[in-house]
């Protein structure tokens, strides 16, 4: 179960790390970002903040990828197995 967690974790910093790239790409703000989400730019920031067990689900992840015209793909780890 441990193992499962860790991986979890590893699976979501990777999905953060590539929106945090995709928004400053775009010059975007915290705020443009909860726009696109509906959400607040509150929770983008404590997404972003790795101390913080904040995460986006699968909708927010969609939403991006929608909105920026990419594949959802982008958001995992490529060649990644949890075995």
């Amino acid at each position: 179960m441990i193992t499962i967690l860790i991986y979890m974790d590893i699976i979501d910093q990777y999905a953060i790390d590539q929106s945090i790239k995709l928004r400053k790409r775009h010059q975007m703000t915290q705020k443009d970002f909860a726009k696109i989400l509906n959400t607040t730019s509150a929770f983008i920031g404590n997404v972003e903040n790795r101390k913080i067990v904040a995460r986006y689900n699968l909708k927010h992840l969609r939403l991006l990828a929608v909105y920026f015209d990419i594949s959802p793909q982008y958001f995992i780890m490529p060649n990644h197995t949890l075995v």
